[in-house]
């Protein structure tokens, strides 16, 4: 690549980054007309457009996806030549999208990334909460860590420990409390609705049912590191058979080589398989306990 191609490449993927010309502008230290100049510059030597333009700012095609993480991977070739000229050691860095759930956002990553953090400063993790499964052959992630029985046939990964699930309330309250949206279609879902329970409350996230059990609405399947943390609330292992479904560090075949990609991953793994007895729900889950 030369190295005209290269230096508008630079501002193509700042705009994939931020989303928004002015974002980018900022990012690079340049103007608004600078960054719109370059990305069209780049557009009509390459033959097409690399972007969407709409009222929210630019979003990537979803066919130009693997053109910007090969971009990305150049970036980094190139950042490590020049740190090898000036007499350093070659590096992974980047950023690297992990979509997860709400609960493993909120109560397993914060202490994976903190040793990660320090490990690796020259990697960024951008985590992407959520219970719907993001769609990462459309950019919005690089990684998933999710729970589930199977990956679906368009990924790869590996499942270094289980999540266990098992029934809280408190004391004296019997209704149930059903899972709504995405949860519906989980390994407790099912088994509630074969049970054939009344349901008194439903609602789509682990966290706002543990709040709803430790408030005495009603009891339910929550995740072991979860439940086990709610003050007043017992685990009800005569309501059901504790349940306990595979954790998956997973991402799309065509990115798992990626170095960045795979440096977040191996340690993630990693990191899990020594939490797994706590993931589990067979002893108390200690964020940031690897021993």
């Amino acid at each position: 690549m030369h190295s005209p191609d290269w230096d508008d490449l630079r501002f193509v993927l700042a705009v994939a980054d931020c989303g928004t010309l002015s974002a980018a502008a900022r990012v690079l230290n340049v103007t608004h007309a600078t960054v719109l100049r370059r990305i069209q510059a780049f557009e009509e030597a390459h033959g097409g457009a690399v972007f969407e333009r709409g009222a929210q700012g630019y979003r990537l095609l979803p066919e130009r996806i693997r053109v910007i993480d090969a971009a990305r991977e150049v970036a980094q070739a190139v950042a490590s030549v020049q740190n090898l000229m000036q007499g350093g050691t070659g590096t992974i860095a980047g950023q690297v999208r992990l979509a997860s759930t709400d609960t493993l956002c909120q109560s397993v990553l914060p202490g994976f990334l903190a040793e990660f953090a320090v490990r690796h400063p020259e990697v960024r993790v951008e985590v992407m909460q959520g219970n719907a499964h993001h769609d990462l052959a459309r950019a919005q992630a690089d990684l998933a860590l999710r729970p589930a029985m199977k990956l679906p046939d368009d990924m790869e990964g590996e499942s270094p420990c289980s999540l266990g699930f098992a029934v809280y309330g408190r004391a004296g309250v019997n209704g149930w409390l059903g899972l709504g949206g995405i949860l519906a279609r989980t390994q407790p879902s099912e088994w509630m609705e074969r049970e054939g329970h009344r349901v008194v409350a439903v609602a789509d996230s682990f966290q706002v049912l543990a709040r709803m059990v430790a408030a005495g609405v009603g009891q339910c399947f929550l995740p072991c590191i979860l439940g086990d943390t709610l003050p007043g609330v017992e685990r009800r292992t005569e309501q059901g058979q504790r349940i306990k479904v595979p954790l998956w560090v997973a991402s799309h075949g065509d990115l798992r080589e990626v170095p960045r990609i795979r440096l977040v991953r191996n340690r993630l793994v990693e990191w899990l398989g020594a939490q797994s007895v706590g993931l589990a729900g067979d002893g108390l889950f200690a964020e940031g306990n690897t021993g």
